[in-house]
């Protein structure tokens, strides 16, 4: 299978071969959820914590005597059942939320997302995205030439998660010209994840070549 390489301005520059084990592999969204799932729990930072009796303050003698004052037995305020006593089952830091993915797993939930989102023309291949000027104003005009693409019309226009730009290798300059467009992220192409794909509708893929090539080499 083949799909059209572009430049930066929109124009048709050539055709790139496209493994299908990687770009025509089926749909399947219960291994994208439980990677997708996972990959969440590995990056949460879990701060949720509630008090038990054993950590609140206070609470050190019996509140009153066992017998004789027509009131209820107590042995602490600290009990759960006292205002201000610790909490029961509540939230604790000790939870831990990971989950190991393998590494098959993963990359073929990367394949079956990036075969539905060439099926759906949401992947643009650009042979290089180059910064000149170091201006917010020049990706913008680059994020309208590549709408002109048949089926991008509202990459420019799309106010939240419009774009992932892929970048062959680490550019500075590139990134630092779409740092102040908030619906598009620049990252380099080796560190995206089945949750950026699918956070962001257009993956730009630049340097098609090397970056096609990395994808298949995680099938080894």
């Amino acid at each position: 299978m083949e799909a059209k390489i572009y430049n930066q301005t929109g124009k048709s520059v050539g055709t790139i071969a496209l493994p299908t084990e990687v770009f025509g592999a089926k749909l399947n969204r219960d291994l994208i959820h439980q990677v997708v799932v996972s990959e969440s729990g590995n990056a949460r930072n879990n701060i949720a914590h509630a008090k038990d009796r054993s950590e609140v303050r206070g609470g050190g003698r019996k509140p009153w005597n066992q017998k004789g004052g027509g009131r209820a037995r107590h042995g602490s305020t600290r009990s759960p059942i006292w205002v201000g006593g610790g909490v029961t089952h509540g939230p604790l830091t000790e939870k831990d939320y990971t989950r190991k993915i393998n590494r098959k797993m993963k990359a073929a939930a990367m394949y079956s997302i990036l075969s539905e989102k060439l099926k759906n023309g949401e992947i643009i291949f650009v042979d290089e995205v180059k910064a000149k000027d170091l201006k917010t104003k020049e990706a913008k005009e680059i994020l309208k030439s590549l709408a002109t693409i048949e089926g991008c019309a509202d990459l420019a226009t799309k106010r939240k998660n419009a774009a992932f730009i892929a970048l062959g290798k680490k550019s500075k300059e590139t990134e630092r010209i779409f740092s102040n467009i908030k619906s598009v992220f620049t990252g380099e192409w080796r560190n995206i994840t089945p949750s950026d794909l699918l956070k962001y509708k257009y993956i730009v893929v630049s340097h098609p070549e090397e970056s096609v090539a990395f994808v298949v080499s995680k099938m080894k």
